[in-house]
């Protein structure tokens, strides 16, 4: 395969629109905590501490997904640096290892999306007793 700057360049909207979906699981998971703080204040259920426990969790993992996108994405752009310069083989390399990192978060993003229906099983439960 022939490696030229517009392939590693079409990363670019990939990885920002990811990175903004990212960034709004984090603001309302963090909404939430604050929602969830209060009301542990208020009761510490057992129901509140398994979602809180989640949140740590999810956290977590979303930490991750966004550090794999950011690294993504740098590799990627040093591709196209590496492209500029002509360094080919080396370009190829770190190219890959760009894929790999945004397959990573990916991955991660689909593990928090579990947990986040876990969550909501927890408090759907809740309701039920």
């Amino acid at each position: 395969m022939n490696l030229n700057l517009s392939i590693p360049a079409l990363l670019f909207p990939a990885i920002s629109l990811t990175m903004l979906a990212y960034n709004a699981r984090y603001l309302a998971i963090a909404a939430l905590i604050r929602e969830l703080h209060k009301r542990y204040q208020d009761n510490s259920s057992s129901p509140v501490k398994k979602q809180i426990n989640q949140l740590r969790k999810r956290l977590g993992i979303i930490k991750a997904m966004q550090a794999m996108a950011i690294v993504s994405f740098l590799l990627a752009v040093i591709t196209m640096f590496l492209i500029y310069i002509e360094r080919i083989f080396l370009a190829n390399i770190v190219f890959g290892a760009s894929l790999i990192a945004s397959m990573i978060s990916l991955t991660l993003s689909f593990i928090e999306v579990q947990l986040s229906t876990r969550a909501l099983e927890i408090q759907l439960n809740d309701m039920d007793d």
